[in-house]
């Protein structure tokens, strides 16, 4: 066992043992070993000066687009979501956001101050860290399409401040400087109307709750759009809507999310994406990629 990094200098809270189910949005996951509630930014690279180099380290926002399985996970857990929670206005035209503001509230913030391009931001389901983690997009927009400069953390405790060109960005892939982690961004936005940025917040908020099963625990969209097609159009064209193992289904609203019914273990959930990819590729010849990590072990005590 970890000695626990905290002293009294720490401002955060430490947990032991914490059911990840508490923390996901499919509401299933074992516990982590160690979970960190940082008080703010300064307080968290503190935290990870104090943290032994070999330590695992896992981040997790509002936790969409996270399956942790049944075994938990042996690191660390990062908690940011209501945490890393400060946003502002810098200039005219621009926003600083740290990771743990849900991104649908970033939206609602620019849009009042009648700055627009941020609206898509509502229909994800998570934090601003994560969408930064994994360019997330909806309706049409990219999160990294709004950045300017990004605010990181590395294993020491480092700040760094770094500027779009130091990432390649792609289709839900981001990659950049290793062994660094996005605490705060810079948004670049333009002016317009207020009230019509609302507008269309609303107008966006009604479509994913029309087109998409929000009222039962899920992680978003299960696998990355392949080029040219909708990962949900495949799976439909399956004739997998509805089709469950445990307590996890396909949702009958949009192929590609998985829902839990409400007994579903991660082991479901992770059995009954393998078997969709697996249809996928066989019907149809096209390999999924998985939008949702998985990360932890299996009940068993196996780690993958």
């Amino acid at each position: 066992m970890m000695t626990a990094p905290c002293s009294q200098e720490c401002r955060g809270v430490l947990l032991e043992n914490e059911p990840m189910a508490r923390h996901t949005t499919w509401r299933v996951g074992g516990p982590a070993a160690r979970y960190y509630q940082p008080a703010d930014i300064d307080d968290l690279a503190q935290f990870l000066a104090r943290l032994p180099a070999g330590e695992p380290l896992f981040w997790v926002g509002l936790g969409s687009n996270l399956l942790v399985r049944d075994g938990g996970i042996r690191g660390t857990v990062i908690a940011t979501a209501g945490l890393l929670s400060g946003i502002e206005q810098v200039d005219a035209q621009t926003v600083r956001a740290e990771a743990g503001v849900p991104c649908a509230k970033v939206a609602r913030f620019c849009a009042r101050l009648g700055l627009t391009g941020a609206e898509f931001l509502a229909g994800i389901p998570g934090t601003l860290g994560g969408a930064l983690a994994m360019n997330a997009g909806a309706f049409g927009g990219e999160t990294w399409r709004l950045v300017r400069t990004v605010e990181t953390l590395d294993r020491a405790g480092g700040r760094h401040q770094r500027t779009a060109s130091d990432y390649r960005i792609g289709y839900r892939e981001v990659a950049g400087p290793a062994g660094e982690w996005f605490v705060a961004a810079t948004l670049q936005l333009q002016h317009g109307d207020a009230e019509a940025a609302a507008a269309r917040i609303r107008t966006l908020l009604d479509q994913r709750s029309a087109t998409q099963p929000t009222q039962q625990p899920n992680a978003g969209s299960v696998f990355r759009n392949p080029p040219g097609d909708h990962a949900a159009r495949l799976i439909e064209s399956c004739g997998l809507k509805g089709q469950c193992i445990g307590g996890a289904c396909v949702s009958e609203k949009h192929a590609n999310f998985i829902v839990n019914t409400g007994v579903a273990t991660a082991a479901d959930i992770e059995a009954l994406i393998d078997r969709v990819a697996a249809t996928v590729q066989q019907q149809c010849g096209v390999s999924l990629r998985r939008e949702v990590h998985i990360v932890g072990e299996h009940s068993g005590g196996c780690s993958v």
